[in-house]
C-alpha cells in the first residue's frame, strides 16, 4: 500500500503584458493600448472517495499547472492558465516540505469535494496602457507575469475507519474482519499475513460502521520496528478500538499490555481511545479451557473481556454490537479541515495612503 509520499507541485506563471499602440488610418496618435497578461492557473488538491491510496503518485511526483497567456493589443486580456485539480484519496494529510522532517501541517483532506490550495498561480503582467501619464503618453514598458508558487509537499495517507482491529501477529484479525464484513483480506496460518490495512463495512441490521484490520504490530514498533510506524499511524484516526488477542497464545495478558504499551508510547492520546478486548481463537479446545483462567488475568488489569471464536462466529455479534455501541457515543461528525492560517500583512500603496490623508 502506498501510502506516503513527496511531490513536487508549480502553479502557472503569469502571461506577460505587452507593448501596443492604436493603429488606425485616422489616429496617426491613438496613444497605447497594450493589454494585460493571463493569470497562471492554481494547484488544488481535491478530496475524493473513489481512491484509496497515494498509488498514482508513485511513478509521476512533479505537476504543473498552465501558464498564463500573453495579453494583446486593443487591450485584450490573455487567457488565464487552467487550475490544476490532482485527485488525493480522503484522509491524506498535506505537509510543505522546508528541509528534513516530516514538514508542517497545512490541510487535512477528510471530504469528498474538498479542495485544497497548494501552489497560487502567477498575477499577469500589465500592459503599456497601464503606465501611460500625462508626461509619457507612449510608453513602452509592460510587465512580464509574476511567477507562480513552487512547493515541495508531503502527502500521508491515515486511513478514515470507524473501528480499527489491533493485535499482536496472528491473532485472527483478518478473519474476523472476513466473517463480519464482505472484505476479503489475506489469511494464512502464519503471523505477517496482512501486510497493508484493509477496510471492511459491518452491518448490524440497525446500524453499519467501517472496520479496519491493521497489520500486527509487534513490541518495538513505535521505534519503527518491523513496519510499525507505517501501521499505527491508521489507528489515529479510528473511534474506537477492537484489541483481539490470541487466545493460543503463551501469554495472552502479556501480548496485551504489551502492545498497549506500544500504544501509548507512538500516540499518548491512544491511551483514551474506547477499546474493546477480545480473546479469539476459543474454538480450540485448550483455549476453552483456560478461559476462567484468561478472565481472572484480565480481571486483575481492570479490564473485562468478551471471548469469541472468529474462525465459527461464536460471539462474534455480541462484540460487533458492542463496537456499534462505542462508535454511536462519540462524534459522529467528520473532523473538518484544519488548514493553516498566516496573518499576512500588506501596507497600502502609497497613492491611497496619501488621499487617505487629504480626506482626513
Amino acid at each position: 500500500m502506498i501510502d506516503r509520499v513527496k511531490v513536487y507541485v508549480k502553479a502557472g506563471d503569469g502571461g506577460k503584458g505587452v507593448v501596443s499602440f492604436r493603429r488606425e488610418k485616422f489616429v496617426p496618435f491613438g496613444g497605447p493600448d497594450g493589454g494585460d497578461g493571463g493569470n497562471g492557473g492554481s494547484v488544488y488538491l481535491v478530496g475524493d472517495e473513489g481512491e484509496s491510496t497515494l498509488l498514482s503518485f508513485r511513478y509521476k511526483k512533479h505537476f504543473q499547472a498552465e501558464k498564463g497567456v500573453q495579453g494583446k493589443g486593443k487591450n485584450m486580456y490573455g487567457r488565464r492558465g487552467e487550475d490544476l485539480l490532482i485527485k488525493v484519496p480522503l484522509g491524506t494529510q498535506v505537509r510543505l516540505k522546508t528541509g528534513e522532517g516530516s514538514g508542517v501541517l497545512i490541510a487535512d483532506v477528510v471530504e469528498q469535494g474538498q479542495q485544497v490550495l497548494v501552489a497560487k498561480g502567477g498575477k499577469g503582467g500589465r500592459g503599456n496602457t497601464h503606465f501611460a501619464t500625462s508626461t509619457n503618453q507612449a510608453p513602452r514598458t509592460a510587465e512580464n507575469g509574476k511567477p507562480g508558487e513552487e512547493k515541495r509537499l508531503l502527502l500521508d495517507l491515515k486511513l478514515i475507519a470507524d473501528v480499527g482491529i489491533i493485535g499482536c501477529p496472528n491473532a485472527g484479525k483478518s478473519t474476523l474482519l472476513s466473517v463480519v464484513s464482505k472484505a476479503r483480506p489475506k489469511i494464512a496460518d502464519y503471523p505477517f499475513t496482512t501486510l497493508e490495512p484493509v477496510l471492511g463495512v459491518v452491518d448490524i441490521g440497525y446500524g453499519s460502521f467501517v472496520l479496519a484490520d491493521i497489520p500486527g504490530i509487534i513490541e518495538g514498533a513505535h521505534e519503527g520496528r518491523g513496519l510499525g510506524l507505517d501501521f499505527l499511524r491508521h489507528i489515529e484516526r479510528t473511534k474506537a478500538l477492537v484489541h483481539l488477542v490470541d487466545g493460543s497464545s503463551e501469554d495472552p495478558a502479556m501480548d496485551y499490555k504489551t502492545l498497549e504499551a506500544e500504544l501509548v508510547l507512538y500516540e499518548p492520546s491512544l491511551k483514551d481511545r474506547p477499546r474493546i478486548i477480545a480473546i479469539n481463537k476459543i474454538d480450540l479446545p485448550h483455549v476453552r479451557d483456560r478461559m476462567p483462567e484468561f478472565e481472572s488475568q484480565f480481571r486483575e488489569l481492570g479490564v473485562s473481556v468478551y471471548f469469541i471464536s472468529a474462525a465459527t462466529g461464536e460471539g462474534v455479534k455480541e462484540l460487533m454490537s458492542k463496537a456499534w455501541e462505542l462508535v454511536s457515543k462519540t462524534d459522529k461528525a467528520s473532523p473538518k479541515a484544519k488548514e493553516a492560517e498566516f496573518k499576512v500583512f500588506r501596507p497600502r500603496p502609497l497613492s491611497s495612503r496619501k488621499a487617505g490623508k487629504q480626506g482626513e
